[in-house]
């Protein structure tokens, strides 16, 4: 069997082999794929590896990242593959993903400063595969809730503290959760997302990445834009992703001012009740963070009850010395910010 290296699919080829796949995830979509070439500071690219008759066999889709532009651009550009790589189950796709694998990094050496896999499932069984490839593993955490049983056994497993902070919330009814149906509420919406990223010093995507969401996604019925308003004001924002029988918890933030009414937790159970109302059958948190190193987003999550998973990343370092000196500027501009 020959395999070849393709930069190009039919999309309709393409949207079935994510479909099918049992690890298929939104990420995986030709129209994910529009999402990040509609963003500014993003160009995402496909990979695919095909047999003789052209069936898809491994299909890997990096979205580079740069935050800056000119001169600067290959010192701040990395390659994120979210959802990771996707392979038929089959040794045919195990030996197609190694060549795909190889010929991306032959490429991707003078394109980025690393190249990073988020699984969203066990990749246990080709690890050695990633790692002969040069992507090395480090854990990263998860947390998985069950959507498929009562929503009153969903509530119950719920932390005790969380638990009561929401119905007592409920009772009182003094925060709407409401659905962001029109584009110019991206605006505010992103205005509470951007004030939550500026608070944690991590950089976030221009506001383009959520009105090219919105434009091409809503539509299909493949995100939910929430807001938790107290009043006129919005106090939380959430960005939930739709696809198959997953909801992926995508971007979330709140204003502090309003923490006492815990908007948050509210919009988490607002989107744990519908997706068991509307069938689906898991809610994917969206990365919990590495083991060894405190993180309060964790914590947060942890409350909810649901499933620990521990997926992992793997990553491949294209040019060591450029990262070194791209994480020192990047410690500096702190410092002196």
């Amino acid at each position: 069997m020959s395999i070849a290296i393709v930069q190009h699919l039919d999309a309709a080829q393409w949207q079935d082999f994510a479909y099918s796949h049992p690890s298929g995830s939104i990420f995986h979509t030709p129209e994910m794929f529009q999402v990040f070439a509609r963003t500014k500071g993003h160009r995402p690219t496909l990979w695919a590896a095909t047999n003789n008759d052209g069936q898809i066999l491994a299909l890997l889709l990096p979205v580079q990242i740069a935050l800056s532009d000119g001169v600067l651009r290959r010192l701040t550009t990395r390659a994120v593959v979210y959802g990771s790589v996707l392979f038929a189950p089959n040794p045919a796709g195990q030996e197609a993903l190694v060549t795909l694998l190889r010929t991306y990094v032959h490429e991707a050496d003078h394109e980025a400063l690393f190249t990073e896999l988020r699984n969203l499932s066990d990749l246990k069984a080709v690890q050695p595969v990633l790692s002969d490839c040069g992507f090395v593993y480090e854990d990263h955490l998860n947390y998985l809730i069950d959507l498929d049983r009562p929503i009153e056994a969903i509530m119950q497993s719920i932390g005790k503290r969380t638990r009561k902070k929401i119905r007592r919330q409920l009772r009182q009814d003094e925060v709407t959760i409401e659905e962001v149906t029109h584009r110019e509420q991206i605006a505010p919406w992103y205005a509470v997302l951007r004030q939550t990223y500026n608070r944690a010093q991590v950089p976030l995507a221009a506001p383009s990445l959520f009105e090219a969401a919105f434009d091409i996604l809503y539509p299909r019925g493949r995100i939910k834009f929430l807001a938790a308003r107290v009043g006129q004001a919005y106090a939380a924002v959430s960005a939930e992703l739709l696809y198959k029988d997953v909801v992926y918890g995508w971007y979330g933030g709140m204003d502090r001012a309003y923490s006492n009414f815990y908007p948050n937790e509210l919009v988490t159970w607002h989107m744990l009740q519908w997706g068991t109302e509307q069938g689906y059958k898991v809610y994917d948190f969206g990365g919990a963070g590495k083991p060894d190193e405190e993180y309060h987003v964790r914590d947060f999550k942890a409350k909810f009850g649901g499933e620990l998973v521990c997926y992992g990343r793997n990553t491949r370092v294209h040019a060591p010395f450029l990262l070194r000196l791209s994480r020192l500027g990047y410690k500096i501009f702190h410092r002196l910010v």
